[in-house]
C-alpha cells in the first residue's frame, strides 16, 4: 500500500493558491482516475485505486501547519511505511513550475513538512515539490505570496508542472525512485561559456619583434 499526500488549506478562499500546490496534484490524480474527494476521515479527505496495490490520496483538514496529523494517523492505521509515502508540496526556493523529487530530507522552513516530520518521527519519507518562487524576505511578503493565486506566465507554468508532477507520482507506484527523480527533477540550465577575450599585445612587442627581425637580415 502506498499513501499520497497533497499539502495545502481546505477553503475556496485558499483554492488555486500558491500554498495549494499538493492539492492540485491529487486533484489532477484523482480526475485521471474518475475520482472524488468525496470522503472525509483521519483528518484528511481521502479517495483510492488500485493498481492492483492500493493507493490513498488524501488532502489533510487541519490546515498546512498541522498536516502530520493527518499523515501520522493514515501510516499508523495502514501500517504505511515512511518511504512509501509520497508528500507533494511548494517551494519557495525553486522558480516558478521546477520540480525537485527527494527521496528525503530537511523541512527547509515549510511548516506542513515539519509537522509530518514530527508525526512520523523521520525525514525519510519521499518529497515531491513545485517551485513557487520567492518574494521579498520578510514575514508579511511570505504570507501574502504563498495565499496569491498564480497569474500570468506563472499560472500557466504551474498547470504544465501540475500535470508532469501527477505523470511522476503515477510512475513512481511502480517505478523505482532514482529512476522517477531522473526523468522529472528540472535540469538546471547550463552556463553559456564566454568566449575568450584576446589578450592585447604588450606594449613594445612588436617594436621588438621589428628589431629582432632586423638584426636576423644584417646577420645573414
Amino acid at each position: 500500500m502506498k499513501l499520497i499526500v497533497g499539502l495545502g488549506n481546505i477553503g475556496r478562499e485558499y483554492a488555486n493558491t500558491r500554498h495549494n500546490i499538493g492539492f492540485m496534484v491529487v486533484d489532477e490524480i484523482a480526475r485521471r482516475k474518475g475520482l472524488a474527494f468525496n470522503r472525509e476521515d483521519r483528518h484528511a479527505m481521502y479517495t483510492e485505486f488500485r493498481i492492483p496495490e492500493r493507493i490513498l490520496l488524501i488532502k489533510p483538514t487541519t490546515y498546512m501547519n498541522l498536516s502530520g496529523i493527518a499523515v501520522g494517523e493514515y501510516a499508523n492505521f495502514f501500517h504505511i511505511d515512511p518511504e512509501d509515502i509520497a508528500v507533494i508540496s511548494d517551494d519557495m526556493d525553486l522558480p516558478v513550475g521546477h520540480i525537485r523529487i527527494r527521496r528525503k530530507g530537511s523541512a527547509g522552513g515549510h511548516n506542513g513538512l515539519k509537522s509530518i516530520m514530527q508525526h512520523l518521527g523521520t525525514e525519510d519519507f519521499p518529497r515531491f515539490k513545485i517551485g513557487i518562487g520567492h518574494p521579498d524576505r520578510n514575514n508579511q511578503a511570505v504570507v501574502d505570496h504563498v495565499l496569491h493565486p498564480f497569474q500570468g506566465e506563472d499560472k500557466t507554468a504551474i498547470e504544465e508542472a501540475v500535470k508532469k508532477m501527477a505523470d511522476a507520482l503515477l510512475d513512481w507506484l511502480s517505478e523505482d525512485l532514482d529512476l522517477v527523480m531522473q526523468n522529472y527533477n528540472t535540469k538546471k540550465a547550463k552556463k553559456a561559456k564566454q568566449p575568450k577575450t584576446p589578450t592585447p599585445p604588450q606594449e613594445g612587442t612588436k617594436l621588438e619583434e621589428s628589431k629582432d627581425t632586423e638584426k636576423a637580415s644584417i646577420n645573414e
